[in-house]
C-alpha cells in the first residue's frame, strides 16, 4: 500500500458524514475545485477553513491529513496537462436524477469556491469565452433538470452538460491562474 494513496470519493462521503458537514461530496469536490481555481490560498487553516465549512464534531488528525491530500489531488488534477480532471459525481448506475442533482450541487460549490477563493480580482481579465463559460454554469447551478429516467437522449444531454462543465472549470482553473496576484491576501 502506498504511503499516500490516493483520495476516494468513498472517503470523503465517510468524512462528510464522520464530520456532520452540511455539504455533499460533489458540492465539496466542486467548492475545492473553484477555490483552488479562483486562486484561494491555504494559508494558516485548512480546507474546512477555507471552504467556510463548520463542522459539528472535531476533526481528528486523520481527516486532517485526508483533506489535505484531497486538496492536493484535486490541485494536481487541475493543473495536469492531459485534461484528467473530473467533477466528482455518482457514478453511472446511479439514477440519471440523481447524477443531474449531483452535477447541480457540483457546479454550484464550483461557483461558490471561486467566490472564496478571489476570482472577484480577475473580473475583466478574463477572456469572453470564460465570462461566458461563468454564465452557462450559473444557468446550471440554478436548473432542476427534469429528465425521463429511461430516456437515451436525456443520458445523452447530461453526458453532453457534464462535458461542458467539466471543460469549463478547466478553462476558467487556467485564464485565473495566470492573473497576477496581490502580494498578499488583503484587497485593499
Amino acid at each position: 500500500m502506498p504511503a499516500n494513496p490516493s483520495v476516494e470519493p468513498d472517503d470523503i462521503f465517510d468524512l462528510v458524514n464522520r464530520l456532520k458537514l452540511a455539504t455533499t461530496v460533489s458540492e465539496l469536490h466542486g467548492s475545492l475545485a473553484g477555490f483552488i481555481s479562483g486562486g484561494g490560498r491555504f494559508h494558516t487553516g485548512g480546507v474546512l477553513e477555507a471552504l467556510h465549512l463548520e463542522a459539528g464534531t472535531t476533526a481528528s488528525e486523520d481527516d486532517l491529513k485526508l483533506l489535505s491530500r484531497f486538496r492536493d489531488e484535486t490541485e494536481k488534477d487541475l493543473d495536469d496537462s492531459d485534461l484528467v480532471f473530473q467533477p466528482w459525481l455518482p457514478d453511472d448506475d446511479s439514477s440519471l436524477t440523481e447524477r443531474a442533482e449531483a452535477l447541480v450541487e457540483w457546479t454550484r460549490g464550483f461557483l461558490g469556491g471561486l467566490g472564496l477563493g478571489g476570482a472577484a480580482r480577475a473580473k475583466g481579465k478574463l477572456s469572453k469565452e470564460a465570462q461566458e463559460v461563468l454564465k452557462d454554469m450559473a444557468t446550471i447551478a440554478s436548473t432542476e433538470f427534469d429528465f425521463a429516467e429511461d430516456s437515451e437522449e436525456d443520458e445523452d444531454s447530461l453526458i453532453e452538460i457534464t462535458e461542458f462543465v467539466r471543460v469549463g472549470a478547466l478553462l476558467l482553473h487556467a485564464e485565473l491562474s495566470n492573473v497576477e496576484r496581490p502580494a498578499s491576501d488583503t484587497l485593499h
